[in-house]
């Protein structure tokens, strides 16, 4: 079935298909010009309904299919259509349904499959210990492993690194999460409610304002209401706030990772100027309050309106000397240069987003394919590089920031006239909606069914570091162990995003 960014449609038009069809469909996919967007199970009587969610970039049009699962297996699509691999561990993890000729299964967030006492008359499967699974291993004279967290140096979240090196050489390297899963997906099943829209700000604390605009446009869509422009406009510019204060600073830790220490001191000062002015906005640095249901929580009288943009100004000419020493000093190319290479063919064949995903030179950013908001007016071009290394996102980044900036400019300056927000009601019963945003880090989609009495049966969240971390662990192959830190900066994901 063919359907729209943000557009609700009734759940029982979501074809049907058979597990054969609907495999097919996800295998074709690539060759059609799609992505898997969603892939995850549903509850459907006592059996688990598998949902696919395609978006074809090309036409601005996403696709979607259902299929149930009979038994306890289904055929896996990992073999040949690799960007499912995660999506079916997960539906392994949750329903307790083996994707049968899985190349590498195993847990994903280590937590006990939903499919309880209560809800499928049958004894609750045991809660697995976080962490503890079968590793990949190279065997060989000098090959040595070397195992890095869940616990790290310094103020970082939780996750577990697992390198096969030859000397410094990485042979492979294996992330294992889940040491912050939260069960957010779980808590918001038979909403909305009074805390819905506090768990879509907090499943990944620096994309904030993009998950709350996920959710509302969603919450939107199922209640038959429109945001208003007003409240559309104050939601974009502090997306691109958020897009800014993240960028900004991800460019000085990649600066602070080889050592150039002036870019990581401005720039470390240049994120807070841009969290400030989301402040300034709504009273929370990182948006909290901003995105509500029908439009924004608070209003930009004029006189604020004209002191951010004064201080936008400010901040982005500092960036832009800051930044500079960045492009113009030949010891930071030399280990930014052929640094974590990921091609464009790795990139689309583990279906990767984002950021991440344009520093190869795929043309994927869900602002310009599939517009919602205000970026139906007035687009943003996309931001690529082709050579798919550290120098590629981190100038990727840079690229963005000019362009956000631009786009920030025009949305102060214009901002429309009237209330902030409309009203939004209570969502229908049996409709089904897709909400595609794209986040500083990528797409980040959230697919909602509601039940006869317009609650939520279902609420799938994919945040783009769920695409991403397997980017990052093709980027070390064949690299010293010693540019990890530098990888990993440069493609700064989300364990908690992932985790939820």
């Amino acid at each position: 079935m063919k359907l729209f960014n943000g557009v609700a449609v009734p759940r029982d038009q979501v074809p049907l298909l058979s597990l054969e069809a609907l495999r097919q469909k996800a295998i074709e996919a690539p060759k059609r010009g799609q992505r898997i967007s969603a892939l995850f199970g549903t509850p459907a009587g006592e059996q688990i309904e598998l949902v696919l969610v395609l978006a074809d970039d090309s036409a601005g049009a996403l696709e979607a299919a259902r299929a149930k699962v009979i038994g306890e297996s289904f055929p896996s699509m990992t073999p040949e259509c690799p960007e499912a691999h995660l999506f079916e561990r997960e539906i392994a993890e949750q329903w307790g349904v083996k994707p049968e000729g899985h190349p590498w299964f195993k847990p994903v967030r280590f937590h006990a499959s939903w499919r309880g006492r209560d809800a499928w008359s049958r004894p609750p499967r045991v809660h697995p210990q976080c962490g503890v699974t079968d590793f990949y291993r190279v065997e060989g004279e000098e090959v040595h492993e070397v195992a890095v967290g869940p616990v790290h140096a310094g103020v970082i979240e939780p996750g577990h690194f697992r390198f096969q090196c030859h000397g410094e050489e990485v042979f492979h390297l294996e992330i294992s999460l889940g040491y912050q899963h939260r069960g957010l997906e779980a808590a918001l099943i038979g909403g909305p409610n009074k805390r819905s829209i506090h768990y879509a700000e907090t499943l990944a604390g620096d994309t904030t304002v993009g998950h709350a605009s996920a959710y509302c446009q969603n919450l939107e869509a199922l209640a038959g209401a429109r945001a208003a422009s007003r409240g559309q406009a104050l939601r974009a510019i502090a997306l691109e706030l958020e897009r800014l204060a993240n960028h900004t600073g991800d460019l000085g830790a990649l600066a602070g990772d080889v050592g150039f220490l002036p870019t990581a001191a401005y720039c470390g000062r240049l994120r807070g100027d841009f969290l400030n002015l989301t402040a300034l906005l709504c009273g929370s640095r990182f948006g909290r309050g901003t995105v509500r249901p029908g439009g924004a929580g608070f209003d930009l009288e004029p006189e604020r309106a004209a002191q951010a943009a004064d201080q936008l100004e400010s901040a982005f000419r500092d960036v832009e000397n800051a930044v500079g020493l960045l492009w113009s000093t030949p010891s930071v190319g030399a280990r930014f240069e052929e640094t974590g290479r990921v091609s464009a063919e790795v990139a689309r064949e583990l279906g990767m987003v984002g950021m991440a995903a344009r520093a190869s030179g795929l043309e994927r950013d869900v602002r310009k394919t599939h517009p919602w908001g205000m970026y139906r007016f007035a687009h943003i071009p996309i931001s690529t590089s082709a050579s798919g290394d550290v120098y590629a996102r981190a100038y990727v980044r840079w690229l963005e920031i000019q362009r956000s900036v631009a786009f920030v400019r025009q949305q102060l300056r214009e901002l429309p006239k009237g209330p902030i927000r409309a009203p939004c009601g209570a969502p229908r019963p049996g409709l089904f909606c897709v909400s595609l945003i794209e986040g500083w880090r990528g797409e980040i989609c959230h697919t909602t069914i509601t039940d006869d009495q317009g609650r939520f049966a279902s609420y799938k969240i994919v945040d783009p570091s769920f695409h991403n971390w397997a980017g990052l662990q093709m980027a070390l192959r064949d690299q010293q162990i010693s540019d990890f830190p530098l990888c990993n900066k440069s493609f700064n994901l989300s364990y908690c995003g992932h985790d939820l």
